[in-house]
C-alpha cells in the first residue's frame, strides 16, 4: 500500500497561565473571606478527583495549608464515581498515580464507598453522596471546569457535576446517570448539585481552567452562593481556550494513546466529533470518516472506556484492558455503547491500513489524515500531504517539517507523534 506523506505542523494558541499557583490560591480564598468564617478544628472534606488535572497536587496541597491555617482539619476524599474499579483501594490508588497522598497533600485521605442519602431530586431519585463529606462540618468542591463529553449545556464538568456524581461514588453516580437517560444530564446535573448545595455545608469550591497546553489558565473561588453563575463564565472560558483539531473535514484520526486521565472518555468527544450517547446529538463538526486509536495509558489502570468511539484498534491495547473495570464504568455510566469494541488487529500497521482501505473511493496517498499524540495534546500533530494546501494558508498553523511517507518499525508500530520539548 502507498502511504501519504506526512508533515510535522503545530497550532498556535493564546494560551493565558498563572504561574504561581499557591499565591493565587492565596489571593483567591481571601477574597471570599473564608478565614473569618472558619471554626477552629473543624474538619473539611476536600474532594480530589480521578482526572490529570494540570498541578492538582499543588492546588490540594495549598487548599489543605490555607484551611489549616484559618484553623480548620482538612481531610481529603475521593471524588470520582465509580472509577478506581468502584472499590476504595481503587480509588487511592487512582489518586496516588496523580501524586494525591496523605505525605504529599498534607492531609489524610478518607476512601469509601459508603454513601448516605441526603434527600431526592424533583425526579423523584434519591441524592447519594459519600459518608464522610456528609459528616463533616464543611466541604471544599475543587475540580476542572470544561466542556462535558456527553453533553452541551449552560453548566458541563466542573464543580456541579464533581458534587453530582463524583462525591456519589458508585452507587450515587449509578442514580445520577440512571435520570440522565431520561431527562439529560442538562438538567440533572444542576438538579442533584443543587439539593447538595441545599442539604450539606458546602464552603466554596475552586473552579480550575485549563489553557490549550494543559496548563492552569485561571484558578477561581467561588462561595457557595454563586457555583451555578460563576460556573458558567468558567465554562464559557474554558470553551475558548479549549484546543480543537485544525480541521473540520477528515478521511482518518490515527490516535497514540487514549485513557481516562487524558479525558473521561478515553478520547476527548469535543475532540473527534463522536459522543455516542443515548439522547444527545452528534456534533456537526469535525466529520471524521475512520478512527483509529493505538495505545491505552497507564495511568487509566486497565480502562479503556471509550474505545468504543474508535473504528479500528490495536492487540496491544486490548491486551491492556481490565475488562471489569471497564465494564463497571460502561455501566454505570449508563453508556454500553464507548465499552463495546471496535475491530482490533494485530499491529498498528494492520489497523492504519484497514482503515486506509475502509475510507471510500479515496487513493491512501491522497486520504486527509491528521495523527496526535492523544486529544488533550493536539498543539503537535501530524498532517498528511493532502491538508498541506489549508495549512499553508493560515496563521495559526505552522509546518514544522516534512516528515516523508508513513512509516513503521520492524514490528508494525507507527512512528508517534512529537511533542515540543
Amino acid at each position: 500500500m502507498n502511504y501519504p506523506e506526512m508533515y510535522h505542523v503545530r497550532q498556535i494558541f493564546k494560551a493565558p497561565k498563572v504561574d504561581d499557583i499557591e499565591e493565587a490560591l492565596s489571593r483567591e480564598l481571601d477574597s471570599i473571606q473564608i478565614r473569618s468564617r472558619m471554626r477552629a478544628g473543624a474538619r473539611i472534606a476536600i474532594t480530589a478527583g480521578s482526572r490529570g488535572v494540570a498541578n492538582i497536587d499543588r492546588i490540594l496541597r495549598q487548599v489543605v495549608r490555607l484551611l489549616k491555617e484559618y484553623g480548620a482539619d482538612p481531610f481529603l476524599i475521593p471524588a470520582m464515581g465509580s472509577h478506581g474499579g468502584g472499590t476504595a483501594e481503587g480509588q487511592m490508588e487512582v489518586l496516588r498515580s496523580l501524586n494525591i497522598t496523605e505525605d504529599s497533600i498534607g492531609a489524610p485521605i478518607v476512601s469509601s464507598m459508603d454513601v448516605v442519602e441526603i434527600g431526592r431530586s424533583s425526579f423523584g431519585f434519591p441524592v447519594l453522596v459519600d459518608k464522610h463529606a456528609a459528616e463533616a462540618d464543611g466541604i471544599v468542591v475543587v475540580n476542572r471546569i470544561k466542556p462535558h463529553t456527553d453533553f452541551e449545556g449552560p453548566i458541563e464538568s466542573g464543580l456541579m457535576k464533581m458534587m453530582a456524581i463524583g462525591m456519589g461514588k458508585q452507587k450515587g453516580c449509578f442514580e445520577v446517570h440512571k435520570q440522565t437517560v431520561q431527562f439529560g444530564y442538562r438538567q440533572v446535573i444542576p438538579e442533584i448539585g443543587g439539593v447538595i448545595l441545599e442539604k450539606l455545608p458546602v464552603l466554596f469550591g475552586v473552579g480550575i481552567v485549563e489553557n490549550t497546553y494543559d496548563e492552569t489558565a485561571l484558578i477561581r473561588a467561588i462561595p457557595r452562593s454563586r457555583f451555578l453563575e460563576e460556573e458558567k463564565k468558567l465554562l464559557a472560558e474554558a470553551k475558548k481556550l479549549m484546543a480543537r483539531l485544525p480541521f473540520d473535514e477528515l478521511d482518518i484520526l490515527i490516535v497514540d494513546e487514549m485513557g481516562k486521565n487524558i479525558s473521561g472518555t478515553g478520547m476527548d468527544t469535543n475532540v473527534i466529533g463522536r459522543i455516542m450517547f443515548v439522547g444527545e446529538k452528534e456534533p456537526e463538526r469535525p466529520r471524521i470518516t475512520r478512527i483509529v486509536v493505538l495505545a491505552l495509558t497507564e495511568q487509566s489502570h486497565g480502562n479503556a472506556i471509550g474505545v468504543g468511539l474508535a473504528d479500528y484498534t490495536t492487540k496491544r491495547l486490548v491486551e491492556k484492558i481490565d475488562h471489569a473495570v471497564m465494564a463497571t464504568n460502561a455501566i454505570t455510566a449508563m453508556s454500553p455503547e464507548k465499552g463495546r469494541f471496535p475491530i482490533a488487529l494485530e499491529t498498528d500497521r494492520e489497523a492504519v491500513e484497514a482503515a486506509l482501505t475502509t475510507i471510500g473511493a479515496v487513493e491512501p496517498e491522497k486520504a486527509r489524515v491528521v495523527h496526535i499524540k492523544n486529544t488533550l495534546q493536539i498543539g503537535e500533530l501530524d498532517v498528511s500531504e493532502a491538508l498541506l494546501r489549508e495549512v499553508e494558508g493560515r496563521k495559526d498553523l505552522v509546518v514544522v517539517d516534512k516528515l516523508g511517507p508513513m512509516s513503521f518499525d520492524g514490528e508494525g508500530n507507527l512512528r508517534p507523534v512529537s511533542l515540543a520539548s
